[in-house]
């Protein structure tokens, strides 16, 4: 089944995607021309890479009932100048104190499934129509 998004143009450099009853506000930086009312596009990316690492280490936690408390997951995203765009992804996951040590290379794979990294690391093919 396909994945229907609707964009709409609220005003401004606002964009808006609608999709399943839900809304996702975007809008430019000031430096953009926006007014930093919501997240800039790109960063929505960037929000997606991080939140599908952590739903996976959350997840792992979940399925052996391992306390939660103090996993976090930190994202760093380099950017390099010269070639204009961020060319390395460092993911930090923090574990709980309590953590085994026995699962800490399956969190480690698991947490490598996350599904937004593969679309990536296998991209889609991408195509505009106009109509």
């Amino acid at each position: 089944m396909p994945k229907i998004i609707d964009v709409t143009f609220p005003g401004g450099k606002k964009v808006d995607a609608h999709y399943g009853g839900r809304t996702v506000c975007t809008d430019q930086s000031v430096k953009n021309g926006g007014d930093a009312s919501a997240p800039e596009p790109f960063d929505l990316f960037f929000v997606s890479l991080a939140t599908c690492v952590g739903i996976y280490a959350l997840e792992f936690c979940d399925a052996r009932k391992l306390n939660t408390d103090k996993l976090a997951v930190q994202m760093i995203a380099d950017f390099d100048r010269e070639v204009k765009r961020y060319t390395e992804v460092k993911f930090i996951l923090t574990l709980p104190d309590d953590f085994p040590e026995k699962y800490i290379k399956a969190i480690t794979k698991t947490v490598n499934l996350c599904t937004v990294k593969k679309h990536i690391m296998n991209a889609p093919n991408f195509e505009v129509e106009i109509v």
